[in-house]
């Protein structure tokens, strides 16, 4: 997990480091992490470097979800996005 900085990209590490800052039990958009990385157009490339995460869970990528309140993918699933957002107490309504 040390050097996952290293073996990234700018862009993905922008990405990644804005998701570190989502609180446990919070989600946010992929269209709210391109805002808070300022590229206000790039929920899509968001989704793509989520994709690419290599350090899931640690670098929490479960914690983004669709605009449209679906959970969108996860390299492991869906059904592991759930659990780990429900472990974490994300309210049931939006899992």
């Amino acid at each position: 997990m040390r050097n996952w900085r290293e073996q990234c990209t700018e862009f993905q590490r922008r990405v990644y480091e804005a998701v570190l800052r989502i609180p446990k039990g919070e989600v946010r958009t992929y269209a709210q992490v391109a805002r808070m990385i300022g590229k206000p157009d790039a929920a899509r490339a968001v989704g793509q470097a989520l994709k690419a995460n290599r350090w899931a869970p640690q670098i929490p990528c479960h914690r983004v979800v669709a605009s449209d309140g679906s959970l969108g993918g996860y390299a492991w699933g869906v059904a592991a996005k759930r659990r780990l957002l429900r472990r974490e107490g994300v309210s049931r309504t939006l899992i």
